[in-house]
């Protein structure tokens, strides 16, 4: 593998494990996010626990976490398949930290934020169908579901490169696992709307 390539994937990890919610809420709030509502880092979570300010900072920092490393990729002409490694290092930083025992958030925004500088209108038309969900519904949750379990569709139809439909596939699938407590709630009718 490339040196560039290993080096800016183990950097892009460690950034990508930064959890943002978790930093926010004490600074802002004083609260952890990992003692309220589902336990986790992400945005939601950090939103339920810190309230807006905390969950629009958590965000936008989350997406950020995959839209530099990636845009540095293209920058720096990586191919498809190395600027893939850029994206999924991004990815599973954020939801296997290493500095909480691989326990982060979720990926949703860390899922766009890899592929809009990549395979922009991928991530557009996703977040358009968590959007129209996440309207209708008020569950993030179950929004966020539909959107990792239509990532790849979306990816297909269009149809992006074959690293970025893999790269969707990926990520989709991860988001829609680490949703699966989200949806037993939802099935028995105890999922929080927000």
């Amino acid at each position: 593998m490339n040196t560039s390539v290993l080096m800016l994937g183990i950097v892009t990890y460690f950034v990508g494990a930064i959890p943002f919610g978790l930093l926010f809420a004490r600074w802002l709030t004083g609260k952890d996010p990992r003692e309220y509502g589902s336990g986790n880092t992400g945005a939601t979570n950090a939103l339920r626990t810190g309230g807006k300010k905390v969950g629009i900072l958590t965000l936008i920092a989350d997406v950020f976490k995959g839209v530099i490393p990636v845009s540095i990729a293209m920058v720096l002409d990586f191919n498809d398949s190395q600027i893939m490694i850029v994206a999924l290092a991004a990815f599973l930083g954020h939801i296997f930290p290493i500095y909480l025992k691989f326990k982060g958030g979720k990926g949703v925004a860390t899922m766009f934020g890899i592929l809009l500088p990549w395979a922009p209108m991928v991530a557009v038309i996703s977040f358009a169908v968590w959007f129209i969900v996440f309207k209708i519904s008020r569950y993030v949750s179950l929004a966020s579901v539909i959107a990792g379990f239509s990532l790849p569709l979306v990816a297909w139809f269009l149809p992006a490169n074959d690293a970025a439909m893999l790269t969707s596939l990926i990520v989709g699938g991860l988001v829609t696992i680490r949703h699966h407590e989200n949806v037993t709630r939802l099935i028995n009718g105890t999922e929080s709307k927000v």
